[in-house]
C-alpha cells in the first residue's frame, strides 16, 4: 500500500499526541503556502522577488505574533489548548526574532498546523479569512 500524501490526516486524538513543534512545523508550511497563494491571486503580474517580500511581511514572527493577538479571541477551546502548548515549546530562537514573538509565532503555528493535519479544512478557512480581513484593515498586502 502506498503512502497517500495528499489525502493523509491524523485523528484529533494522534494529531495531539504530536509534539507542539511538530505541530508548528507543518502549520509553518501551510500558513506559507496559503500566504503566496493568496498573493499570487492578488498580484498575478508581480516579478517572484516582490511576492516573495510581501510574503516575508506576512510569515515572520513579529507579524505572526501581532497577529495572534487579534485572532486568538476567535479560537474555540481546543485550538487555544494547542496554541499555549505551541507557545509554551522550547525550541531554537532565530537571531531575527524576539523570544515572545517566536513563542508566540510557533503557537499559531501549531494551531494552523493542527487544523490542517486534522482536516479541519473549512475551520481553516475561517481563520485565514479572518486573518486577511485584519490585514485589509490594516491595508497590508
Amino acid at each position: 500500500m502506498k503512502f497517500d500524501i495528499i489525502n493523509k490526516r491524523f485523528t484529533k486524538e494522534e494529531a495531539r499526541a504530536l509534539s507542539p513543534l511538530v505541530l508548528a512545523f507543518v502549520g509553518d508550511a501551510v500558513y506559507e503556502v496559503l500566504i503566496r497563494i493568496y498573493l499570487v491571486d492578488l498580484n498575478k503580474d508581480m516579478c517572484v522577488n516582490k511576492l516573495h517580500k510581501r510574503a516575508v511581511d506576512f510569515v515572520k514572527a513579529n507579524s505572526q505574533s501581532e497577529l495572534i493577538k487579534n485572532i486568538q479571541q476567535y479560537f474555540n477551546e481546543d485550538e487555544m489548548a494547542i496554541y499555549k502548548r505551541g507557545r509554551n515549546a522550547k525550541g531554537r530562537i532565530p537571531k531575527n526574532s524576539t523570544v515572545q514573538d517566536y513563542r508566540m509565532a510557533t503557537g499559531f503555528e501549531a494551531v494552523i498546523g493542527f487544523l490542517y493535519i486534522t482536516k479541519e479544512d473549512e475551520r481553516l478557512r475561517e481563520i485565514f479569512n479572518i486573518i486577511l480581513e485584519l490585514h485589509d484593515k490594516q491595508d497590508i498586502k
